[in-house]
């Protein structure tokens, strides 16, 4: 009898311990000094650290990829999923919201639009049903520029003559828009599609380059500001609402410490990163105002080919409110 209740209070103790543990499935390499995305899941754990969580970093694809471990933070398998927004856009696609192109100004206006609109909470009104949660939007850079291999880009009808890389479909729409082409192409494979001509450049933050190897490929960048560069982190439903009040409130906490460390750090980021494209020898270009306006108009015609008009609202509405 005395055998069978140490052994009932040694499965209820390592109960309470497992709920305790977080593991955060990383997506990039533990490199805080490039990789935004790393800097929240990094200030994440310290902050889970101090407040009694046992915190494990998962190094990226060791549980698999994206798809991967969107799986196992739905199945409850996975505490904390560092994740692309593709990724909260399976569950929800208003998600996109957050990436249409020249609807936010900023990082900044961006975060005061959500705030304002509480356009997150909209996000996870269909999130949480599936088996997540979206707990923040994770910055990996400031607004996104155009780099290339060919020439100077000032304006959309100077991309006629190139093939960009897409991330996805919806930057295709976007590709479209501007009328230049587009071929999707997985980040280990851009370097080689560049170097043979496959694809002649991309939009991306302007460290990117430099932590995927491409600086010495690219040679021209134009500081765009197309949208603003984003992923996310997620959490399991299933894990999140089991946790007792004063732990889910000392994890909530951790959150906010990690978005504050993640905005920090872009901040820094970015001016570290214009200083490698010049060093580099990239010719940097700046668009004109006429340009500007030129991508902006062409940019908002694919909007809706991404979401609908009544879903786009609330956060065109929200970005107004606060410009």
């Amino acid at each position: 009898m005395k055998i069978r209740i140490l052994a009932t209070i040694v499965l209820l103790l390592a109960g309470a311990a497992s709920a305790q543990e977080v593991r955060i499935g990383l997506d990039s390499p533990p490199d805080a000094a490039r990789s935004g995305s790393y800097v929240f899941a990094k200030a994440l754990g310290e902050q889970l650290k101090a407040s009694g969580f046992t915190v494990k970093e998962l190094p990226v694809n060791s549980i698999g990829g994206e798809a991967e471990r969107l799986d196992q933070t739905t199945q409850g398998l996975l505490e904390v999923n560092m994740a692309d927004l593709a990724r909260a856009a399976q569950l929800n696609k208003l998600t996109f919201g957050f990436g249409l192109p020249y609807l936010y100004d900023s990082l900044a206006h961006l975060d005061r639009a959500d705030a304002a609109g509480g356009l997150l909470a909209k996000v996870n009104e269909g999130v949480i049903p599936k088996g997540a949660r979206v707990v923040a939007l994770v910055a990996v850079g400031g607004g996104t520029g155009i780099f290339n291999t060919r020439h100077e880009i000032t304006k959309p009808d100077d991309m006629a003559d190139l093939r960009m890389r897409g991330l996805d479909e919806n930057q295709m729409k976007l590709f479209k828009a501007w009328g230049t082409n587009g071929v999707v192409i997985t980040m280990p494979e851009v370097a080689n599609a560049l170097q043979t001509g496959i694809a002649s450049g991309y939009i991306n933050p302007p460290f990117v380059p430099f932590l995927f190897g491409h600086g010495a490929i690219l040679k021209y960048y134009t500081p765009a500001n197309v949208s603003q560069s984003l992923r996310v982190a997620m959490v399991s439903e299933d894990w999140y609402k089991k946790l007792p009040a004063d732990r889910k409130a000392a994890f909530d906490a951790a959150v906010v410490k990690a978005r504050e460390a993640n905005r920090a750090w872009v901040k820094t980021s970015d001016e570290q990163a214009m200083e490698q494209i010049a060093k580099a020898g990239m010719k940097i270009t700046p668009l004109t105002p006429e340009g500007r306006k030129q991508f902006q108009e062409r940019s908002r015609t694919s909007w809706t080919a991404i979401l609908s008009e009544a879903e786009i609202k609330p956060f065109v509405d929200a970005a107004n409110k606060t410009r």
